[in-house]
């Protein structure tokens, strides 16, 4: 198996994949998605809203607020497997759940527009990733009080915790065109994303190497639409794609890097696998 990056930044990495199998590509892609930790508030109390926003609107807007939550910062934090990871209201107190994640307060009177910023984090590590999301309008005298508990889960449980925004593949696509008819200039014409260009002079529909605001290579551009197969009235051009190759895709909301993103989730996958291989091992005792 052979792995190409094409980009790579903050908050996208897009590779290419050879010589793999459709299984392991998206047990890979589901892992980024629901297996790697991340934080996001989950427990709110609001002490006092004036604002004409609801309660449960305001504490839903909060949880999805991404929080910086690269794995260096959220170390030693209590997982959703560990016990007590939850709030008991039966059995614990609200103080009791403060000690359980990072502490979130918010105290604003208006007017004002609240914005993530105005949120003061106890751990200066885990903080909003961006600055500018706006929270709920104060009007004047209006006052909102406001102390909530970041916890770390997975997005299998809420869309809050899933690591990625964007985390999809495709198969890598392949161009190929019969060299037994007559050349049709009318199949790169009605390519949407100018991946095919006819040259007369050459008597060749060549394939663009580079596209403008795109990391991907030539025929990788391809959005396999067939659009040129059936602007083609003589079967000149045909499109496929190479079944075993892949283009990957990862784009995160900022709290983590997508690289630390996708090793996480090969970690993750790695661990499930080994646990195969010792019940294997263990001849299916346990």
């Amino acid at each position: 198996m052979e792995i190409e990056v094409r980009s790579q930044s903050d908050d996208e990495i897009v590779f290419v994949v050879r010589d793999a199998e459709v299984p392991f590509i998206n047990a890979i892609r589901r892992c980024a998605m629901v297996n790697v930790p991340k934080i996001a508030i989950e427990d709110v109390n609001i002490v006092r809203n004036d604002s004409a926003m609801f309660n449960e609107v305001l504490a839903h807007r909060l949880g999805l607020t991404p929080l910086v939550s690269n794995l260096e910062a959220i170390e030693g934090l209590p997982l959703p497997e560990d016990e007590g990871w939850g709030f008991d209201e039966d059995n614990e107190t609200w103080a009791d759940n403060l000690k359980k994640g990072v502490v979130f307060k918010l105290n604003e009177v208006g007017p004002k527009v609240v914005y993530s910023k105005d949120l003061i984090s106890s751990d200066e590590t885990i903080k909003p990733v961006y600055d500018t999301i706006p929270l709920v309008k104060l009007k004047e005298d209006e006052i909102l009080n406001i102390e909530a508990v970041a916890k770390v889960g997975y997005g299998k449980e809420h869309a809050k915790w899933m690591p990625t925004t964007v985390c999809a593949y495709k198969q890598y696509p392949e161009i190929t065109f019969n060299e037994d008819v007559e050349i049709d200039y009318d199949c790169a014409q009605a390519c949407p994303r100018g991946v095919l260009k006819s040259d007369r002079r050459s008597k060749k529909i060549k394939i663009v190497e580079e596209h403008e605001n795109s990391p991907l290579i030539g025929v990788e551009n391809c959005a396999m639409c067939k659009s040129c197969v059936r602007a083609s009235d003589n079967g000149y051009i045909n499109v496929g794609f190479k079944p075993n190759d892949f283009i990957f895709r990862i784009e995160t909301d900022g709290a983590m890097p997508p690289k630390e993103v996708l090793l996480k989730a090969c970690d993750v996958l790695g661990e499930k696998a080994d646990k195969f291989i010792r019940f294997s091992e263990e001849g299916g005792s346990k």
